[in-house]
């Protein structure tokens, strides 16, 4: 079988732990047999990470500013724990945070979903999409540890020379304190980001803040969004889609009695919670696609998931592992058809379609990776390791593409 031909790299990064084996495995089986892969390859494991002193990350997100597309592996964000693990020369911030900054990005996450695997809640009978805001809040906080009685201060020191000062606590003995901040020009990014991505897809958006309670910092959020929303209406109403606000604790509560099919937007870490409430309720974290999205069309692609830690002790061990790469997959399936679509090579993007069309295939034969066995209903499941259920894949997408 010819390979199909590329002619602009994608951005490949390198990740952590049982992803980073996956990767490998995916890569021998089911891209470098059919593709001529042409990447521009960073290593964003945590140990090359420390030797460049996180200057890979930073040249990575370049990277995808010059190509435009990239797909990401998962990677460790360290604590503690690991810092003492890896023995790292300081705790380095999340290099999807780092990456994420310097695109503006918003982060849309969609759940993976198979007739036989139903979701946990029983209205839902279509994916809900969660719009992640990629920038500031919890993930770029400073944090002070109060160690002793005193008066914390929140200050703001204008180029003009005006000055604000608000007192935050006065502490009476130990404690602790963090500053979290975000742009007016990220928040409208975000917006933008959030209604173009609805008008595609042609679904309805919920956005969700805590307004009753941060009247600035949430309320900037809000009134934001209704001022950017009013260049979108007309179109919004054209496609038959609505733009619907409400907080944060009463969308929670209505997503639970929704029929899903929208598209619900987040500020930073709630994004990152729903999340994950999201694809487990669907079916599985390894079943989700993820994609960041910047202002100026940038694509970074990933799996919405962890480092599979737990597993990759097991690898380590010479035990067989049963690890979901189909979020792994998805990634690269995403990159290849952004690719595709932007430099106009349609087997590209057919490549993309069948090899997860090849997925689903497998996944409905019942073939299957242990994570999902005790979810199928009407199928008679097959647990596989994941060296043979990607085998699996490519008997079935070297058909699809014969």
């Amino acid at each position: 079988m010819k390979k199909i031909q590329m002619t602009t790299p994608l951005v490949e990064m390198d990740g952590d732990e049982m992803t980073r084996i996956l990767w490998k495995m995916i890569k021998d089986e089911l891209i470098l047999p059919f593709v001529d892969l042409k990447s521009e390859y960073y290593d964003l494991g945590l140990e090359y990470r420390d030797k460049t002193e996180d200057q890979v990350t930073i040249d990575s997100a370049n990277a995808t500013k010059k190509y435009g597309v990239a797909v990401k592996c998962a990677t460790i964000t360290p604590n503690l724990q690991r810092m003492s693990e890896y023995n790292l020369h300081q705790m380095w911030k999340s290099p999807n945070g780092t990456i994420r900054a310097m695109l503006d990005g918003t982060v849309f996450r969609t759940p993976i979903t198979i007739p036989s695997i139903h979701p946990a809640v029983k209205f839902w009978k279509k994916p809900i999409t969660i719009a992640r805001h990629a920038y500031g809040d919890v993930y770029r906080d400073v944090e002070i540890v109060a160690d002793q009685p005193g008066v914390a201060k929140l200050v703001f020191e204008a180029e003009s020379g005006d000055r604000e000062e608000r007192v935050i606590h006065r502490f009476k003995g130990p404690g602790v304190l963090q500053g979290m901040h975000n742009t007016d020009a990220s928040i409208r990014s975000f917006a933008h980001a959030c209604f173009q991505f609805a008008l595609d897809r042609k679904e309805t958006i919920w956005f969700a803040t805590k307004d009753t309670i941060s009247k600035k910092y949430d309320g900037r959020f809000k009134t934001i969004f209704e001022d950017v929303f009013e260049s979108y209406k007309e179109r919004f109403e054209a496609a038959g889609i609505e733009y619907f606000y409400t907080l944060i604790d009463d969308a929670v509560a209505r997503v639970m009695r929704s029929e899903g099919g929208f598209i619900w937007a987040c500020k930073n870490y709630d994004g990152d919670v729903m999340s994950d409430m999201v694809s487990t309720a669907f079916g599985s974290l390894a079943m989700m696609t993820s994609v960041l999205v910047s202002p100026d069309g940038k694509y970074e692609y990933e799996a919405a998931h962890g480092t599979v830690t737990r597993h990759y002790y097991k690898y380590l061990k010479g035990e067989e592992t049963s690890t979901n790469p189909i979020a792994t997959i998805f990634a690269w399936s995403g990159a290849f058809r952004k690719r595709g679509e932007l430099d106009n090579l349609p087997e590209l993007i057919n490549y993309a379609n069948q090899l997860e069309a090849a997925c689903f295939d497998t996944l409905n034969e019942g073939l299957v990776t242990k994570d999902l066995v005790n979810l199928m209903e009407g199928v008679t499941p097959t647990a596989l390791n994941s060296q043979d259920f990607l085998k699996a894949i490519r008997v079935r997408l070297e058909k699809r593409l014969s």
